[in-house]
C-alpha cells in the first residue's frame, strides 16, 4: 500500500500547507494595497498640479480682462469731451436760427423785388453764410 502517514503529520502539513497560502494572500494584498496607496499618491499629486496651473491661468485671464477693462474706461473717459451733447447742439442751431433770421427775412423782402438771378445771389449767399456758421460751430466743439 505505499507510504503510510501518520494523521498527526498529515494534519501538520495541511495546516502548514494553509498558513502558507495564509501568507501569500496576506503578502499579495499588502502589495495591492502599497501600489494602490501609491498609485492614489501620484494622482494626487498630478491633481494638485493641475490645480495650481488652472489658478494661475486663471489669474492670468482675470488679469488680462481687467486689463482691457480699464483700456475701454481710459479709452471712454479720453473720448467725453469730443462730442457735442445733445443740449450744446441745440443751443448752437438756436443762435444759428438767430443769426440767419435776419437774413432770411432779407432775402424774403428782396424775393419780391428781384428776379432771376438775384434770387441766385441771395441763396447762394445765404448757403455761404450757412455753411460759414457750421464751420464756425464745428470749430467751436473741437476747440
Amino acid at each position: 500500500m505505499g507510504d503510510v502517514v501518520p494523521l498527526r503529520e498529515h494534519l501538520a502539513a495541511l495546516d502548514a500547507e494553509k498558513e502558507l497560502r495564509y501568507q501569500q494572500r496576506y503578502e499579495a494584498q499588502q502589495l495591492a494595497t502599497a501600489a494602490a496607496f501609491a498609485a492614489a499618491k501620484e494622482a494626487l499629486s498630478i491633481k494638485d498640479e493641475a490645480d495650481r496651473k488652472a489658478l494661475n491661468l486663471a489669474r492670468e485671464i482675470q488679469t488680462y480682462k481687467d486689463e482691457q477693462a480699464n483700456r475701454l474706461r481710459e479709452q471712454i473717459n479720453g473720448e467725453r469731451g469730443l462730442y457735442a451733447t445733445k443740449d450744446d447742439l441745440k443751443a448752437s442751431v438756436e443762435k444759428l436760427e438767430v443769426s440767419v433770421t435776419p437774413m432770411i427775412s432779407y432775402i424774403a423782402s428782396q424775393q419780391g423785388r428781384s428776379s432771376g438771378l438775384d434770387k441766385g445771389w441771395a441763396i447762394l449767399i445765404g448757403a455761404v453764410t450757412l455753411a460759414a456758421a457750421i464751420f464756425g460751430m464745428v470749430a467751436m466743439f473741437r476747440a
